[in-house]
């Protein structure tokens, strides 16, 4: 399997290539030169598996040689060992054709962990075989920087410092980073919003010369290894629901696109899925897209789903590459203008084909404890402030008579303030993180300034010299 840049100028890459250069040289994002298919027997070859089991089996043609399969089977047995969940990604019935597909039972009771342990797993046995060691340096609206430190914390090879927007994650996600006592980690808390942190992340990696001394790497959805790492569950959970023979939709509650850009990526593997359903907040900059080709930066504003909370979402231009029909110059084009203008400017005939398939959803902060409320009182289901969104979506729009498979992203004791607002309730942190509360925290604050920042990842990489 080979990759390309979505903006042409840079080089392929292999599997291995593509894990550790996060971003393309060129500023764009690597995708597959072609997708894999898998053919109607192919998926029912996947039904009864066990959930590693058959994650290996469809990234195995993602990863092509660079890593064999045997070792791609050890490290998704060992990524999802340690589960809550012996199902891994278990599939709950919440109303007539509407399922919580609970991605929340890892070690940081997120769906980031889904993909980050195994990215983890592979970033060792790349490594180890080139006898390299990678500073991964990586942004995060909440979840993401919490479950990279998981997957890599205390490996030798790597160091990993993550940004974060100073006092606009929740506490508990807060803490889940920075109360890690690993000398490898560094958190770094930017006086401004995630678009700045994951702007920084993108200009650290602009800058060729601090990109070649650190040997940079990313952990955020913009390396294609995490979307990779996130195909298996919705083949899973499709395949529960009927597949091949019976169609689906999706409902994922959207920030950076990466969630539902790995179900599309599904569909184009061969997985049935009728439609795609974007839950947003306040921060509609997807909705409003999907509604009136309206894509235009605003103000981020806070709310109670803080990691949607998001006005650029990255893993769009994977989407608007592969609906310019790979032009990868008009991608380039169309991107550099929306960076420049914060409008961006897509042609009719392409933002037609992609609300073939993709359609929007808004729910504002006082809707979604509504919602919550109302799951609690109907379905006896807890969901978190993202993950009801999603719910809310898939019953709003869902095809009739097809099940809708629900991203649910995050447990709801994540964000027990809007939890106990809607319901009353303040549900329990798991037994592994009952202390989290009393834990010491490590982070350091800085201006949302590339210097600072680069001097920040410089000095924490030489601080045994």
């Amino acid at each position: 399997m080979r990759y390309i840049s979505t903006r042409g100028q840079a080089p392929e890459l292999d599997f291995a290539g593509v894990l550790l250069a996060g971003l393309a040289v060129d500023g764009g994002l690597y995708m597959p030169r072609e997708w894999p298919r898998f053919s109607p027997a192919d998926l029912r070859a996947l039904r009864g598996l066990p959930y590693p089991e058959l994650a290996a089996r469809v990234i195995a043609p993602f990863v092509g040689d660079s890593v064999s399969f045997a070792e791609l089977q050890a490290a998704c047995h060992k990524a999802y060992a340690g589960f809550a969940s012996k199902a891994v990604t278990p599939l709950v019935q919440v109303d007539t054709n509407l399922y919580a597909l609970e991605l929340f039972h890892g070690p940081t009771l997120a769906f980031k962990d889904l993909a980050l342990q195994l990215v983890g797993h592979l970033f060792e046995l790349v490594l180890a075989k080139r006898g390299e060691k990678v500073r991964i340096v990586g942004a995060t609206s909440g979840d993401t920087g919490s479950a990279a430190i998981e997957a890599v914390a205390n490996r030798e090879n790597i160091d990993i410092t993550i940004l974060h927007p100073f006092g606009k994650t929740s506490e508990v996600q807060r803490r889940q980073m920075t109360s890690v006592a690993a000398g490898n980690v560094l958190n770094v808390a930017v006086d401004g919003t995630f678009d700045d942190c994951q702007d920084l992340v993108k200009a650290m990696f602009a800058d060729g010369e601090f990109r070649a001394e650190m040997n940079l790497s990313a952990v955020n959805s913009i390396n294609f290894a995490r979307i990779a790492g996130q195909i298996p569950y919705y083949v899973y959970a499709a395949l529960n629901l009927g597949a091949p023979e019976r169609e689906v939709a999706v409902s994922v509650p959207t920030g950076n696109f990466g969630n539902i850009l790995a179900a599309w990526a599904a569909k184009q593997m061969g997985l049935p899925i009728a439609r795609f359903i974007v839950g947003s907040n306040r921060n509609d900059i997807l909705a409003r897209f999907l509604a009136a080709n309206d894509m235009s930066v605003q103000g981020v504003a806070p709310s109670l789903s803080p990691s949607m909370d998001i006005q650029v979402s990255s893993n769009f231009e994977r989407l608007l590459f592969e609906f310019l029909g790979r032009d990868a110059a008009l991608t380039a084009q169309t991107m550099t203008g929306f960076r420049q203008s914060g409008k961006m400017a897509v042609a009719d005939e392409a933002w037609r084909a992609i609300t073939r398939d993709f359609k929007g959803y808004r729910l504002s902060d006082d809707d979604t404890l509504k919602e919550i409320k109302r799951f609690w009182a109907e379905s006896e289901y807890l969901a978190d402030p993202h993950s009801v969104i999603a719910l809310a979506a898939g019953r709003d729009l869902g095809p009739i008579g097809m099940p809708v498979i629900v991203a649910g992203t995050a447990h709801p004791a994540k964000f027990p303030d809007a939890i106990e607002q809607a319901v009353g309730i303040r549900p329990p942190l798991p037994h592994h993180l009952s202390d989290l509360y009393e834990r010491q925290e490590r982070f350091t604050r800085a201006p949302n300034d590339l210097t600072a920042i680069e001097t920040l990842v410089r000095n924490f990489a030489n601080r045994n010299k």
